[in-house]
């Protein structure tokens, strides 16, 4: 038996796998939660060098730039909010082997509450993603949104074709 194959070795790399997946699954709650603050430098720090942008659409790469691509289409509310909740479910992590990259898949629904109003689901869609691990821990590499099924996005997006 080698040292990779005994059961101490195979309870520590399933520790890793499982540090990795939560460290993970954090970053793309985390999204949901900066996005719906209105904090979108807080968003764009979590792609460092990554890209994001629709399925079939370019990227943009680097914290700045989805910064200010996120700037150019979210509606931020006189609360300073998208007045927006983004709830992700169905994520499934897949690890590399090497163990510093990973890819994910993901269902999101969009919900805004505008003052006076019932909230309402907006938009219902995937993530497709990418993420890298280096000596700051796990982002982004690339996230790639596709919007499948959409209400009013006019007072969430200034361009409503666009996913969020």
């Amino acid at each position: 038996m080698t040292a990779e194959a005994t059961p101490e070795a195979t309870r520590q790399e399933g520790g890793h796998a499982a540090e990795s997946r939560a460290a993970i699954e954090a970053l793309v709650f985390a999204y949901a939660e900066r996005l719906d603050a209105g904090d979108l430098a807080g968003v764009g720090a979590l792609f460092g060098a990554g890209g994001y942008g629709a399925e079939a659409g370019p990227l943009v790469s680097g914290a700045a730039a989805v910064e200010a691509v996120l700037r150019d289409f979210v509606i931020l509310h006189e609360d300073g909010t998208p007045r927006t909740k983004h709830v992700t479910t169905n994520l499934v992590i897949e690890l590399d082997e090497g163990g510093d990259r990973a890819a994910a898949r993901s269902y999101f629904t969009v919900f805004q509450a505008l003052p006076g109003e019932e909230p309402r689901a907006i938009a219902l869609g995937r993530y497709r993603d990418r993420f890298t691990r280096g000596p700051a821990g796990w982002r982004f590499a690339e996230r790639r949104a596709a919007v499948d099924l959409a209400g009013d996005l006019s007072r969430h997006l200034r361009h409503p074709t666009s996913a969020s």
